[in-house]
């Protein structure tokens, strides 16, 4: 059920999250830590708590923290994107319910739409590819794009506002995902709607303390809130 505690201003850039906001995540992203972590001879129950508590960040962010040195970390990530990689090509990989309508009708709106993601881009291509959504959004774009920093960085956020030059004020943009990390990257570019959905890590308390405005069941209720 959407929240409306703040005035909805007039938003013409909106950036969502993939998995766990418009992309079904079914515990694939914990499947693929545990993979990489068997590979790099570590115990992935031991890795979890940090892992959740993470979602939404750069993966290889992830794994430098876990891992440390980066040759080690490097490896993992690879190791993680090629069991996702497999994942997604065994099929495993499905849109949330109403996420390409709700995409749609904020493009019918007039709205500008960008996907974003905690990915490397050969995996988020290989999902925009399993969905048939690559052509549905002008512009996807993973942490490499922006700097490499990803999220809780604004960097995304603000690459998206620049490349599109759908919106004059950062206060137009709406962010929307499912963890804390996607809250604060919103907050810190300063958009003007920062909405979390209830489909993926985090439940309402997390998002609200990272800075969400909103919090959604979904985000086939957005094109909706923001009229």
């Amino acid at each position: 059920m959407a929240d409306h505690t703040r005035e909805i201003r007039d938003i013409r850039l909106v950036v969502l999250d993939m998995a766990g906001t418009t992309v079904a995540d079914g515990g694939l992203v914990e499947q693929a830590f545990a993979a990489a972590a068997r590979h790099l001879g570590a115990d992935p129950d031991s890795m979890l708590d940090h892992v959740r508590a993470t979602m939404g960040e750069s993966k290889i962010s992830v794994f430098r923290h876990l891992f440390g040195e980066e040759p080690k970390a490097q490896e993992a990530n690879r190791a993680f994107e090629a069991a996702y990689a497999e994942l997604v090509d065994g099929g495993r990989v499905a849109a949330l319910p109403g996420a390409r309508e709700a995409i749609e009708a904020l493009t019918a709106q007039g709205r500008t739409v960008v996907l974003t993601t905690g990915f490397a881009r050969p995996t988020q291509d290989a999902i925009l590819t399993a969905l048939g959504w690559r052509d549905l959004v002008p512009l996807t774009l993973c942490p490499a794009d922006a700097g490499g920093r990803g999220r809780p960085y604004p960097d995304m956020v603000l690459t998206a506002f620049l490349r599109t030059a759908a919106a004059e004020d950062v206060r137009q943009v709406a962010v929307v995902g499912d963890t804390s990390y996607d809250m604060l990257s919103g907050v810190r570019a300063g958009a003007g709607v920062v909405a979390g959905v209830l489909t993926g890590a985090h439940d309402t308390d997390a998002l609200r303390a990272a800075g969400a405005t909103h919090v959604l069941g979904g985000v086939a209720e957005l094109p909706g809130m923001l009229t």
